[in-house]
């Protein structure tokens, strides 16, 4: 059986294969103030491929993922795509971003700096930038076809899909962040704030879809460089951001041409990441999928 692209994504390229089945193919392209760098990141979509796995398996007694064993399509089958290629279900997706947060960062602190408040839960006084809230909230946005997704309340949430489903993906969304939180802490690693999708199967069976507690949807942080009243180090993409910022860029397209040391920075950020995660050999993992020879 062939493939059909049918969308192309900041990263991911969506194909269809037949009537309930996708090929998603992770790219190295990485984006920055949501323009597409003109530089790929080595192995970037491998790494969010193989970080999903790894999630998917270990949460699948919280919610269903929309993974699924058939062989990836002949014609997408090729070296550059082994590693990077996630075979699933389609699911009819909720039209709202599931976002929970242990800690007080990105857009939550704006917003609390400004109100007290974040997505209409009321905080203590007195926070700090990075500091961990009380409790982990669930705080949804509604997703953007270009720019950034939109903080909502929970309300608002419930009047987009339905008071039922809004307390159910609630509930998945909280119980994922404590069991993935719980985890990376156990490898040294902070995860401040994480965003899933979920969807319906055809059963109508919630579940979980696209990417899992990656660096591109999650906030990971160092936990032995954590330190409140300011930005902490993290496992993702801001490096490349730290670069543009020096550099003055005026965050319209074209994205400048990324230099070597922040390729390779990058690269060395994602690796890192996969690694004390999953507790294994980002190079094992290459060989595992086909995406490297055997030594």
């Amino acid at each position: 059986m062939t493939s059909v692209l049918v969308a192309r994504g900041k990263v991911r390229d969506v194909y269809a294969v037949g009537d309930d089945r996708l090929a998603l193919v992770a790219s190295d392209r990485i984006s920055a103030y949501d323009v597409i760098m003109p530089t790929p990141i080595p192995d970037k979509g491998r790494v969010l491929t193989g970080i999903s796995r790894y999630w998917f398996a270990r949460l699948a007694g919280v919610v269903p993922n929309h993974l699924v064993a058939d062989p990836v399509p002949a014609d997408l089958a090729s070296p550059d795509n082994a590693g990077r290629t996630t075979m699933a279900r389609r699911l009819t997706m909720f039209p709202v971003e599931c976002v929970a947060r242990g800690y007080l960062s990105g857009s939550a602190w704006k917003e609390y700096d400004e109100t007290g408040a974040v997505a209409g839960h009321a905080l203590p006084a007195g926070l700090r930038e990075s500091d961990p809230l009380p409790e982990p909230i669930f705080t949804p946005a509604t997703k953007a076809t270009s720019g950034h997704d939109e903080n909502i309340t929970r309300e608002r949430a419930a009047e987009i899909v339905g008071a039922g489903p809004a307390r159910d993906m609630e509930a998945v969304t909280l119980e994922l962040y404590r069991r993935a939180a719980d985890e990376c802490a156990r490898a040294g690693i902070i995860l401040a704030d994480t965003k899933f999708e979920l969807g319906r199967d055809a059963d109508g069976v919630i579940t979980l879809g696209d990417e899992a507690l990656t660096p591109d949807s999650s906030r990971f942080w160092p936990a032995d460089r954590w330190e409140p009243g300011g930005p902490v180090p993290s496992y993702d993409k801001q490096y490349v951001r730290d670069w543009l910022d020096g550099i003055r860029w005026n965050r319209t397209p074209p994205g400048p041409e990324l230099p070597d040391d922040v390729v390779d920075g990058t690269r060395r950020r994602y690796i890192e990441a996969y690694e004390r995660i999953t507790r294994r050999g980002f190079d094992d993992y290459l060989r595992e999928t086909g995406a490297k020879e055997p030594a």
